[in-house]
């Protein structure tokens, strides 16, 4: 945050403080034809190695990574696991997943945006406009109107009218809130079969007079043997990537 208020200070003081210098070809300001300015490609790379840094946050909270991370977490918890899969595994199948089920979103980025810009077609306040399109229709498409709604009303933007209108300092919140609630329910939705079968276990073994023995323990190859027979890796990654609309 720190790197973008330092950028963005630098790129307001910029016209001013040296509009009569020419020793500084790194900070030209090139003014176009309808009003708008254009940075030289020196503070253009500084810009980008700015938003380098939100790489992270964009990753985690404008992607499916969320969604994804979550439920994997919730099913390993359901299975009784503690180490298997690794924390590791599943951020890195979460990554990959996210990749496959954002390939849509990134290749709209790169026909729309990023190869024009790339070929000097258009300008870079144009394919940063560009570039929020793809994104913002998908986060659009997963987010609730209740949780849109709820935000618009705490940050007093009545005046938006229609959806395609809100802000992305309110898409975004509204976004992970949905997102939040919808890996939740995935993720109950996986739980109740495993903890029918620990209640199963747990009451064979109180009738047999095992109080001792912990169900966990019995329960576990049991747990596995079953996701192992239903192909449950399978239809979880499926059912994940159809729940953001993929195979529809």
């Amino acid at each position: 945050m720190i790197r973008l208020l330092i950028l963005t200070l630098l790129l307001l003081v910029t016209p001013s403080l040296f509009a009569q210098s020419t020793g500084i070809p790194a900070v030209t300001v090139i003014p176009n034809a309808d009003g708008s300015q254009e940075y030289s490609v020196t503070l253009q790379v500084l810009a980008l190695m700015t938003a380098l840094s939100f790489i992270p946050a964009i990753v985690i909270m404008m992607t499916s990574f969320t969604r994804i991370v979550i439920v994997l977490s919730i099913l390993r918890q359901a299975m009784g696991l503690q180490q298997a899969p690794s924390n590791q595994i599943i951020i890195g199948l979460s990554l990959f997943l996210s990749l496959f089920i954002m390939t849509p979103v990134m290749n709209k980025i790169n026909d729309n945006a990023l190869q024009p810009y790339l070929n000097e077609e258009i300008s870079t306040t144009v394919a940063l406009e560009q570039l929020q399109l793809p994104i913002r229709e998908f986060m659009l498409s997963q987010t609730r109107e209740k949780d849109i709604a709820t935000f618009l009303e705490i940050s007093d933007n009545d005046d938006v009218k229609d959806i395609n209108d809100v802000p992305f300092l309110v898409l975004i919140p509204a976004f992970i809130t949905s997102e939040l609630k919808t890996a939740f329910q995935i993720g109950f939705m996986l739980f109740i079969p495993f903890l029918v079968l620990d209640l199963v276990v747990a009451s064979v073994l109180m009738a047999m007079g095992m109080m001792m023995l912990s169900p966990m323990i019995v329960s576990l190859p049991f747990k596995l043997m079953l996701f192992v027979l239903v192909d449950g890796w399978s239809l979880v990654m499926g059912t994940l990537a159809m729940s953001f609309g993929l195979g529809s």
